[in-house]
C-alpha cells in the first residue's frame, strides 16, 4: 500500500517528510508576548509526533497586533529570546520542521483571552489599547472602534511584519506564513465588509488586495530566497456582501505571482453575522477549487479527523497538504497512528521507538 499522505513535499529549500501539518493554534499562554513553559511543552510534543510540519500559532508582529494580552509575539528581543529557548528543546527532541504564522489582529485586537469570566473587547481598566484597521469600522457594536491606518501607519505595520520575519530567520524557523484570514488585519483590507476606504487600498478587489500583497512582497524580499513563504486566506466570509471564493481565486493567483509558495485555505471570522455550514471536510472544496484553477500548492484545513479522510484529500488532488488542529490536540501522535492505518512510516524519537507499530502491535483498534 502506497500512501500519498506520507509522500515528501518540496517547498523551495524545505522538504517536508509528509503532508501532515499541525495547524497554528492560539494558546493564550504568553507573557508580554513571550513564549512560556507551556509553549516549550506544547511545541516539543508536536515536533516529535511524526507530522511533516508544525506551525507556531498566530504570532503578533507588534504588541498592538496581538489578539489579547496573553498572545504570542515576535516584536522584541525578549520575545525572540524566549522563543529561542522553547525552540531549542523542540528541536533537540523532535524532528519536524517548524514554521510560524505572523499576524496582526487589527480591529479584533485588545480582547480578553478565552476561558475567563470576561469576553470580547478589553475595557480601560483591563489594559485596552487602540486598535487599527483598514477602516474605522468596529467588528461589532460592543468592540473597539479602530483607527483607519493612514500612510504612515501602513508603512509602520508593513515594517513590523518585515522585522518579525527577520527575527524568524534568525531563529532558524523553517517557513513563514502570513495570516490573511479569520477577520484579522490583512483580511480586513480584503473584505468589503471591513474595508470602506476610498484611496488606492480600497474600492474594487484590486485595491483591497493591494496592501496584503505589498506586505507579502516586503516579507519575501527580506527573507532568504530558499525559505518558503505562504499565506492562510479566507475562501469566504460566510456573510452576504462579503469575501467570496471567486475573490479568493483571484487573490491566490496574485499571491502566487508575488512569490507565495503555498496557501492554507480557511474561512470565516470577519463578521459576527457569519452563517457557517460546519460539517466534516466543509472547507476542502474551497482548497480543491483554488488548487485546480491556480496550480498553487494548497493546504486543506477544517474538521479533518481520520487518516483516510486526509489520505483521500491528497490522493484525489483536493490539496497538497492537510492541516490538523483539534485532531492533533486530541492525539499529538496522530501521524504515528495514521502511518499504521495507511501502511506508511512516520518519525519516532529514539526514546519512543519501542512503541512503534512494527515492534509493538498496539491497541486492537484505534478510535478513528
Amino acid at each position: 500500500m502506497s500512501s500519498k499522505l506520507f509522500e515528501p513535499l518540496r517547498l523551495r529549500g524545505l522538504t517536508l517528510p509528509n503532508r501532515i501539518v499541525v495547524a497554528p493554534m492560539c494558546q493564550y499562554s504568553a507573557v508580554d508576548g513571550s513564549a512560556s513553559d507551556w509553549h516549550l511543552f506544547h511545541w516539543t510534543q508536536f515536533a516529535l509526533g511524526g507530522a511533516g510540519l508544525f506551525v507556531i500559532e498566530a504570532t503578533g508582529v507588534s504588541a498592538q497586533g496581538r489578539i489579547s494580552p496573553a498572545c504570542l509575539g515576535l516584536y522584541s528581543d525578549a520575545n525572540e529570546a524566549a522563543m529561542a529557548r522553547a525552540l531549542k528543546t523542540a528541536r533537540t527532541y523532535g524532528s519536524a520542521p517548524i514554521g510560524i504564522q505572523l499576524a496582526h489582529a487589527g480591529r479584533k485586537a485588545s480582547t480578553f483571552p478565552p476561558g475567563g469570566k470576561n469576553t470580547g473587547a478589553l475595557g480601560p481598566a483591563d489594559g485596552a489599547w487602540q486598535t487599527v484597521s483598514a477602516s474605522a469600522i468596529p467588528y461589532s457594536e460592543t468592540w473597539h472602534t479602530p483607527l483607519a491606518l493612514d500612510h504612515d501607519g501602513l508603512v509602520r505595520v508593513k515594517n513590523e511584519f518585515v522585522a518579525a520575519a527577520k527575527r524568524a530567520v534568525r531563529l532558524g524557523l523553517d517557513e513563514i506564513e502570513l495570516h490573511m484570514a479569520h477577520g484579522y488585519l490583512m483580511q480586513q483590507f480584503l473584505s468589503p465588509l471591513a474595508n470602506h476606504r476610498n484611496d488606492e487600498y480600497g474600492g474594487d478587489l484590486k485595491g483591497r488586495m493591494r496592501y496584503p500583497l505589498e506586505v507579502l512582497a516586503a516579507v519575501r524580499a527580506a527573507i532568504p530566497v530558499d525559505m518558503p513563504l505562504g499565506a492562510r486566506i479566507n475562501a469566504t466570509d460566510w456573510a452576504e456582501g462579503g469575501w467570496t471564493i471567486d475573490d479568493a481565486v483571484v487573490l491566490a493567483h496574485a499571491l502566487k505571482e508575488g512569490g507565495c509558495d503555498f496557501i492554507c485555505v480557511s474561512s470565516s471570522g470577519t463578521t459576527p453575522a457569519q452563517k457557517i455550514d460546519v460539517r466534516p471536510l466543509y472547507q476542502v472544496p474551497f482548497a480543491r477549487r483554488i488548487r485546480k484553477e491556480t496550480g498553487m500548492t494548497t493546504r486543506a484545513v477544517g474538521m479533518i479527523f481520520t487518516p483516510q479522510q486526509a489520505e483521500d484529500i491528497v490522493a484525489e488532488g483536493a490539496a497538497d497538504m492537510v492541516a490538523l488542529a483539534r485532531a492533533e490536540l486530541d492525539d499529538p501522535r496522530w501521524a504515528w497512528h495514521a502511518a499504521k492505518a495507511l501502511g506508511a512510516d512516520a518519525a519516532y524519537p529514539i526514546q519512543y521507538r519501542r512503541a512503534k507499530f512494527d515492534v509493538w502491535p498496539g491497541p486492537v483498534a484505534r478510535p478513528f
